[in-house]
């Protein structure tokens, strides 16, 4: 969705790692209560996995319009969104706090929250979740800072 005004339902694609396999599934459950369209691109358990391939499948399905936004959950966020961000059109924020939630949407658009299943309990990171996915993006004079990080 171009713009990133999110309207009340979205087509959100998730994954996770192993690591984040537990919070990946409560956010999942989270988000189809609320009757959004969740596509789960994996892990299945918490057997070990690699997770720039969970990255990868969210930013793919992102940057081809298949989602309108991506969910991604590992032990610190971080890895994800690096492997994610390396993807035309996709802009991956690690979401720790508040402050993350709302600027990454603000001012730099972000259309991937990644979140870290080692770090947030599973009601704060719903919580942020439900922030992120409210905020909207500002616009104006954040618009052409935002097309300058696209390669």
């Amino acid at each position: 969705m171009a713009g990133g005004n999110y309207s009340i339902f979205m087509i959100i694609a998730i994954a996770s790692d192993h690591a984040g396999f537990k919070l990946k599934e409560s956010l999942k459950k989270s988000l189809l209560a609320q009757k959004h369209s969740v596509t789960d691109l994996g892990t299945t358990s918490e057997d070990s996995t690699d997770y720039p391939d969970f990255a990868k499948k969210i930013a793919e399905g992102i940057s081809k319009k298949k989602a309108d936004i991506g969910v991604l959950v590992c032990g610190s966020g971080i890895g994800m969104a690096m492997a994610a961000n390396r993807f035309r059109g996709v802009r991956a924020a690690v979401i720790n706090d508040e402050f993350d939630a709302e600027m990454s949407r603000r001012h730099n658009d972000a259309n991937i929250a990644c979140f870290a299943a080692r770090k947030l309990s599973e009601e704060s990171a719903k919580r942020l979740l439900a922030l992120w996915l409210s905020t909207k993006f500002e616009g104006g004079r954040h618009e052409k800072r935002v097309k300058k990080i696209e390669i």
